[in-house]
């Protein structure tokens, strides 16, 4: 029985003060119309308010002319129920604002949703009561809300901003705003005209009222890159799409990264001509996609600035193309920030109204306003006599209407204002710590306005009533995430942020365009599928990161954190989960040889270097061959002499062609791969003796290599990383050559399986315990596993060359990587180290595919660097020590 039944009397017997339900639900827009649908059907009372007259939220608010959905409307609608989707038809593929409202209107009244709705009432602020386990919402108008949980369905583009530009109120003339246009509409027939902004409202509203105004006066600080929507029907390939197999394409759009049933781009910019390029841009910009602009040229545009680039530069070239006056068509053009890291708009004849007599361009970069004057807008360099004003200066995004309702008070008056003082946190940008039974729905730290907010909704809707109802078969009141889970929820936030360029940008998914609010990004970034698997991980896993109370002492708490990896890894290890791949020791050395063959034959191709070119050198009993990588700038380079991974038993000198590249430009090195004979046919200490016999014959060869004068130096990966260091005890105890730095990455170092990291990441993590013991067996016998040629660590290690060893998180190898740099240092050896939090065995050599190894990458080319500065007086190079 609801807790609305239940108290239904008392409620009616305090003279309508006090209204007591299950759920109090702020908002009616698309989540407040769905969350009272699927409250209703779990038995749950609940009410909603609402500041508007009537459902919509903000598209009950943005009337401007031209507001438009920029989700193709078929994508950007409800699919909880196969009937309604049958029942309403668009008319176009990006619907117009009052289509869209028609159709919440239709939905409301489909599910009779009114009734539980109060119109035309704010709410002042809430209030959580320990004693009773209730939130009180007090109103403007109306009883106040007594509600067991309290949900807050209010948008993220939904409290407006306002201006900041002193005279507003000397103005004589009309002032309208893009985010509370007048609902009857305004006549702006012969007037002169200024807009101030040129954000997606304004995009959208520009071309229209430069049809209408005598002048059109466009004042702009930031130009946003825009694109032709070309709107008409539904595309037929669409419609074709869901006549076959709509439920297929909505399960597909639920798990893709954006809530959009479009596969991302799996071709790399570097793998195509400039003519492919182009060829691809032309037909999406034909086409009218924003998402398919967004993810479908090519793989790296999202995730590397070199391959956004030649995109924005595209689009740039469009810009010239249709703007005539050239000027005005540079400062349309933006140079701040990559594309997509701002909110791009979808636009009709936007550019080409730049090139109507009546409109005018002010570049407030060049020229800002001082202030507004009872006739019009002053700049710094002239005045403009205005009849209209339109503030097309956006919203306080994602918080701004949260924060509208103040105050919120949790548990022992904690004030939500008082703890996202410095940035919202939130566990899954949905709910608080220390604000039990508090919901948002697309909140911060959700991937809300990064998606598909029609999708996003449903999963979060669904997800908190589900709980709800959860809650009630298993006698619990309260839920509310922990410290713990919160706190790293956030972390994970963060480490999401460092894989797109959505922090290269000032824009208000950071907060950025609110003056004192702090800036953090704010939506989730990485992607809606994985966010929807890390929220049935969570109930999995039995509310991870939440606890929950009820009556006499009731407790269920399950604390930590629900993501430790980097996003990019646990998305590859997930992957690789679901290949369900036996393991490489059950493979047989030549059977696992051809595997890993044929699994890197599906990564990335290797970024383009100024030159690559196989060879062969004399190693320790014969001919070995080498593929050396050299930069496109000038020589002499320093060379680096790389040993690749594979337990000595599997790879060669191309297996880790792609890190090789990446390094190669990063550091400015030749890096010269070296092919080692490997076990069982050659066993210890062959792979040893090979490193060493290599060195030598590039330290000997390097000015024919193209190589600087005076020390190589040596690197290498997980068994590389092992001759590596051993190459380096070897050249000291043996006379050369003289190498001048060594980078160990993931290195093997002992013989010793009994560190915690062998235990902790003994499975899971592709490299497992057990595929560590089958490399040792194949290549060394037990007798000679403490020989310092295959345990180093066991070796003398003063007089060695200066270190940077890394090592990652989740790596049976960590301890002893560790082990190995603390030990250098101790024996007084420079020895810089890199723990990459989150990271796996494989992260840094998946270039292109772990794009938060591209950091640590960048911190071993600095390395690299560092061993070939002189040594100051008496010393060593210095090699920084850093952790990520």
């Amino acid at each position: 029985m609801s807790d609305g039944m239940v108290e239904a009397g008392a409620s009616e017997s305090t003279q309508g003060e006090v209204q007591t339900v299950d759920v109090g639900v702020v908002g009616a827009g698309f989540a407040g119309l769905y969350l009272l649908h699927r409250l209703r059907k779990a038995g749950l009372s609940a009410v909603a308010l609402d500041t508007a007259n009537d459902v919509g939220g903000t598209w009950y608010w943005n009337r401007y002319p031209g507001a438009r959905c920029d989700i193709q409307t078929v994508d950007y609608s409800y699919t909880f129920d196969p009937e309604l989707e049958t029942a309403w038809q668009w008319s176009e593929k990006y619907a117009t604002q009052p289509e869209i409202l028609r159709y919440l209107g239709f939905v409301a009244d489909r599910y009779d949703l009114r009734r539980d709705i109060r119109f035309g009432t704010r709410v002042l602020g809430a209030a959580w009561d320990q004693s009773k386990e209730r939130w009180l919402l007090t109103t403007d108008k109306g009883p106040a809300v007594s509600c067991r949980h309290y949900v807050m369905a209010t948008g993220c583009l939904s409290q407006p901003k306002p201006p900041e530009i002193d005279g507003v109120q000397d103005f004589k003339g009309e002032i309208y705003f893009t985010s509370r246009w007048p609902h009857d509409g305004v006549d702006l027939s012969g007037k002169r005209v200024a807009v101030i902004g040129t954000g997606s409202s304004a995009i959208q509203s520009i071309p229209i009222i430069a049809e209408q105004a005598s002048q059109l006066t466009v004042f702009q600080r930031t130009p946003n890159f825009a694109l032709p929507a070309h709107n008409g029907p539904l595309p037929a390939d669409r419609a074709a799409q869901l006549a076959q197999d709509r439920n297929a394409l909505r399960e597909q759009a639920r798990w893709s990264l954006t809530g959009v049933p479009i596969p991302p781009a799996t071709e790399f910019s570097w793998q195509m001509t400039e003519a492919e390029r182009r060829e691809r841009f032309e037909k999406l910009w034909a086409s009218g996609d924003l998402v398919g602009m967004l993810t479908q040229l090519w793989a790296d545009q999202g995730v590397d600035a070199d391959g956004n680039a030649l995109l924005a530069d595209l689009i740039r070239e469009k810009i010239h193309e249709i703007v005539k006056d050239p000027e005005t068509a540079e400062a349309l053009t933006p140079h701040d920030h990559p594309f997509g890291a701002k909110r791009p708009c979808l636009d009709t004849n936007y550019y080409q109204t730049f090139n109507r007599p009546n409109v005018t361009l002010v570049n407030l970069r060049q020229e800002p306003i001082a202030s507004i004057t009872a006739n019009g807008i002053k700049t710094e360099k002239r005045s403009f006599d205005i009849d209209v004003i339109v503030f097309a200066t956006g919203f306080d995004a994602m918080t701004g209407a949260i924060r509208a309702v103040h105050p919120i008070k949790g548990r022992g008056g904690k004030s939500l204002d008082d703890s996202w003082a410095n940035g919202p946190e939130t566990y899954l940008g949905l709910t608080v710590a220390g604000f039990p039974n508090l919901f948002l729905i697309t909140g911060p730290g959700s991937p809300s306005v990064l998606s598909n907010m029609a999708v996003s909704i449903e999963q979060h809707v669904d997800f908190v009533v589900d709980r709800l109802s959860a809650m009630r078969e298993g006698g619990f009141t309260t839920i509310e995430p922990t410290d713990t889970a919160q706190a790293g929820w956030m972390r994970h936030m963060a480490d999401c942020s460092t894989v797109t360029l959505h922090r290269l940008a000032n824009t208000w998914y950071t907060g950025a365009n609110v003056p004192g609010k702090p800036q953090t990004l704010m939506p989730y970034t990485g992607g809606v599928g994985p966010y929807r698997g890390i929220c049935n991980e969570i109930v999995s896993r039995g509310m991870l990161g939440f606890k929950l109370t009820g009556p006499n002492g009731a407790t269920q708490c399950n604390d930590g954190e629900i993501v430790k990896l980097q996003p990019d890894v646990r998305l590859v290890l997930n992957m690789l989960t679901e290949m369900n791949l036996p393991p490489i020791e059950s493979m047989g050395a030549q059977g696992a040889r051809d595997f890993i063959a044929e699994f890197n034959k599906t990564r990335p191709p290797g970024r383009p270097v100024g030159e690559v070119k196989d060879g062969t050198l004399q190693g320790a009993d014969g001919p070995l061959p080498y593929r050396l990588y050299r930069p496109a700038t000038p020589g002499p380079h320093p060379i680096v002499v790389y040993f690749h991974g594979g337990g000595w038993v599997l790879g060669d000198e191309q297996s880790d062609d792609p890190f090789c590249r990446d390094m190669c430009r990063r550091s400015d090195m030749i890096f010269v791969s070296v092919g080692y004979r490997h076990a069982p046919e050659h066993r210890f200490p062959a792979a040893a003796e090979d490193g060493y016999a290599a060195t030598r014959w590039v330290s000997e060869h390097a000015a024919e290599l193209g190589g600087r004068e005076g020390p190589v130096l040596v690197a290498g990966w997980s068994a590389g990383g092992n001759i590596a260091a051993v190459t380096c005890q070897l050249a000291r105890d043996r006379g050369g050559p003289v190498i001048g730095g060594q980078l160990l990455v993931c290195p093997a170092t002992d013989c010793s399986f009994d560190r915690p990291s062998y235990t902790d990441n003994a499975t899971g993590y592709f490299l497992t315990r057990s595929l560590m013991f089958w490399f040792w067996d194949i290549y060394c016998s037990p007798a000679d596993r403490t020989d310092p040629r295959v345990s180093p660590l066991r070796g003398k290690l003063q007089g060695l060359p200066p270190a940077y060893v890394v090592t990652c998180e989740f790596d049976p190898l960590r301890d002893e990587g560790i082990a190995y740099a603390d030990a250098l240092a101790a024996a007084g050896v420079p020895a810089g180290q890199l723990k990459a939090r989150g990271h796996f065995h494989s992260s840094f050599m998946m270039v292109d595919i772990i794009i938060t190894g591209v950091g640590g990458r960048m911190q071993m080319a600095e390395a690299l660097q560092a061993f070939t500065q002189p040594a100051e007086e008496g010393g060593s190079p210095e090699i920084n020590a850093a952790a990520s």
